[in-house]
């Protein structure tokens, strides 16, 4: 609400100007007032540039997202809260920006993963997912997803426009399938959807492919 009530105060002072504008000797001060209000209104637009801002809980346990920054570069954070030992918060430089988050328990453990879409800076729109797993309600970690050039028959054609969204317990990816010859504006191969499944590796928990379609 901040950056919303000091638009209020910029308006009252933009009106206090007018009102003064009839009194003699004021038209330099109302320049000079115009131009400082002009300049802190550019700034707020830029401080609002690029942030998202979401809350999600489940099982008693919540994650408040922010983001900040302007151009490619954002700076994202993450603050757990109701966890048994460790809620600190978790600070990371990404290339774009977020374009949305979801909360689930994936693999049915009773605790919840929360993950954090993110879209490349371009005209590309290259997707990526940032997850977090709970440890029995104490602590989170870090889930891998995978490059999709890892998978052959996942990675032809591909080149971004992602969209993600959770359905039930598996995470789906959604995308253009370009053909040879095909312009960044007009694939021509249909969609390809791919379905991941959380699962236990041997240091963290990861995203692994579950099922591919197309249509």
């Amino acid at each position: 609400m901040k950056p919303f009530r000091t638009i209020a105060l910029i308006i009252l002072g933009v009106l206090s100007i007018i009102g003064c504008k009839n009194e003699p000797g004021k038209s330099k001060t109302e320049e000079n007032n115009i131009e400082k209000i002009s300049t802190i209104k550019k700034s707020i637009q830029k401080e609002q540039k690029n942030v998202f801002q979401k809350t999600l809980t489940l099982q008693n346990i919540s994650f408040d997202i922010k983001t900040s920054g302007e151009g490619s570069i954002s700076q994202l954070s993450i603050q757990p809260k109701g966890l048994e030992i460790d809620n600190q918060n978790i600070v990371l430089e990404i290339d774009g920006q977020v374009v949305n988050a979801e909360i689930e328990d994936l693999n049915s453990d009773g605790f919840p993963e929360i993950l954090i879409y993110t879209m490349s800076a371009g005209s590309g729109s290259y997707g990526n997912v940032i997850g977090y797993s709970v440890n029995n309600g104490k602590s989170i970690s870090q889930i891998y997803f995978p490059e999709i050039s890892e998978n052959k028959e996942a990675s032809i054609g591909y080149m971004g426009h992602d969209e993600f969204a959770l359905i039930e317990t598996s995470l789906a990816r959604r995308f253009p399938v370009y053909k040879d010859g095909d312009t960044n504006n007009n694939p021509t191969g249909g969609t390809r959807q791919i379905q991941y499944k959380l699962k236990d590796g041997e240091a963290s928990r990861l995203f692994v492919i579950d099922k591919i379609s197309e249509y």
